[in-house]
């Protein structure tokens, strides 16, 4: 069974204790899903997002999502070993070492055998920014966001289709039409948006509707960025809803 820590559409939580419960009753492999929104876990006041995660067989987190670190770098933690190696070891003769039974070797912990050193990349991130510099920059990804929703919410052409509890902001052009006219509305309002060449943003679809979303993840956005950002979304709001 796999539980998501916030999801790519809209960064919804499941509620991970509850399933995990569960799991643990039934004798089921609890998997936690939690690649974009794991990051928030640095944070003590967002660190809810992997509550219940404790009882999960596995967790992965992306840090090339939101934790500074070039893609692709991905964090595996599973806590039974043994599951993974007595499902994807093999023993080639070409393969064997006098070391075998000291180290351990994760090409037996997943189908790929060769692979890339990227734990080193995650390293000089930890290295660089270290524990408070990237709590810093998160938290600041997410007031930013939080400034994104306040407009949303103060300007009367839009409406919110999400929470925003991280730094995702889910939303749309609402002007009083039918769902089939506002999905239709809200592509023409995104291609205009991503059309300015300074701004660019991606969709959904959230119960059925089409959705606009707006991430706030790089380390060098500044509130002027999202400011100027907001300026071509309402612009462009302006122009469909002339058209």
């Amino acid at each position: 069974v796999m539980a998501t820590a916030g999801t790519t559409s809209s960064g919804a939580v499941d509620p991970l204790r509850a399933v995990g419960e569960i799991c643990r009753e039934h004798g089921v492999w609890f998997h936690v899903d939690a690649a974009w929104a794991g990051t928030a876990a640095l944070l003590p006041e967002t660190r809810w997002v992997l509550d219940g995660a404790e009882l999960a067989d596995s967790v992965v987190f992306n840090p090339h999502k939101w934790m500074m670190t070039n893609f692709d770098c991905s964090a595996y933690f599973v806590r039974d070993p043994g599951t993974l190696i007595r499902t994807f070891e093999i023993h080639p003769e070409y393969l064997k070492t006098g070391v075998d039974a000291k180290v351990k070797n994760y090409r037996d912990w997943g189908i790929q055998l060769g692979r890339r050193f990227r734990a080193l990349k995650l390293w000089f991130v930890v290295r660089s920014y270290g524990v408070e510099g990237l709590q810093a920059l998160v938290r600041e990804h997410i007031r930013l966001a939080g400034l994104v929703k306040g407009w949303v919410e103060a300007d009367g052409r839009f409406e919110l289709l999400a929470p925003v509890d991280l730094a995702l902001v889910c939303f749309r052009l609402n002007d009083g039409r039918d769902e089939a006219g506002l999905d239709q509305l809200n592509r023409r309002f995104l291609e205009r948006i991503n059309a300015s060449g300074t701004v660019f943003l991606t969709h959904t679809t959230l119960r059925g509707r089409y959705t606009i979303r707006l991430v706030v993840g790089q380390r060098t956005t500044e509130e002027r960025h999202v400011r100027s950002a907001w300026d071509v979304i309402s612009a462009a709001a302006a122009e469909v809803l002339k058209d």
